[in-house]
């Protein structure tokens, strides 16, 4: 059965573009044209990845966004005209795992189409240690909920992900490109904000002083790493 993704843009042009592209590659794709007929066909139906303008009459794709969020965990390809880190940063917060700037082209589009759909359906194999734990920061890979102090930290599916990623690589230091396609799952297309952002906000929700970082660290010149922990449970 193929994989079914909603188009919402109401461009009906560039919709039809995304739409015929998609279809190319085998997808399934449904189309809606503003916010409340995207949520309308989400609560309806069935899809795989959503794929979200911002641009949008009636409710934004950032309304959407936040709002689908509160009933799935449904992979979100926000696509924005605005080359603005506030634009992006706001994206990701509202729980999108990623976004493209328009314009852009067809192979770049199937890159993270392909990238989003196969981490989506990636399962903790149970080999881990699980849950995680440094001090008072705990991760559970299992139910993708990661507490600071005992209280959730509201993490964002892409930011739960870093930082799985990073904590169970402790020690190891990751350029952009190689946490876009360890984490992101496509190779560099020239977007190492994305990284740059969502190290941001995971530093927001979990460090207790954001500016010096316990867990997430900076090699500069390099990337980043996740510092090693003596207390790391199960050592």
């Amino acid at each position: 059965m193929s994989q079914r993704i909603l188009v919402v843009d109401d461009e009906r042009p560039i919709a039809d573009i995304l739409k015929f592209n998609l279809e190319k590659e085998g997808y399934t794709v449904g189309e809606a044209f503003e916010g409340g007929e995207a949520l309308k066909r989400l609560k309806e139906d069935h899809f795989d990845l959503l794929i979200l303008d911002v641009m949008l009459p009636g409710l934004d794709g950032y309304a959407v966004c936040r709002e689908v969020r509160r009933f799935s965990r449904l992979p979100i390809l926000m696509l924005t005209a605005k080359d603005e880190e506030v634009d992006i940063v706001l994206g990701l917060e509202m729980g999108a795992d990623d976004y493209l700037t328009k314009p852009f082209g067809a192979r770049e589009l199937l890159a993270r189409v392909r990238a989003l759909l196969r981490r989506s359906q990636m399962v903790p194999t149970g080999q881990e240690k699980n849950p995680l734990a440094f001090g008072q920061l705990e991760i559970d890979l299992q139910t993708y909920e990661v507490r600071k102090n005992g209280i959730p930290a509201g993490l964002t599916l892409k930011e739960f992900e870093l930082l799985k990623f990073l904590a169970t690589h402790q020690g190891q230091v990751f350029n952009r490109e190689a946490l876009l396609n360890e984490v992101w799952g496509y190779e560099y297309f020239g977007e190492a904000r994305t990284v740059d952002v969502t190290i941001r906000r995971l530093r927001e929700k979990i460090e207790e002083n954001p500016a010096e970082p316990e867990f997430i660290q900076t090699k500069r010149g390099v990337g980043y790493f996740f510092k090693k922990a003596e207390y790391d449970r199960g050592q």
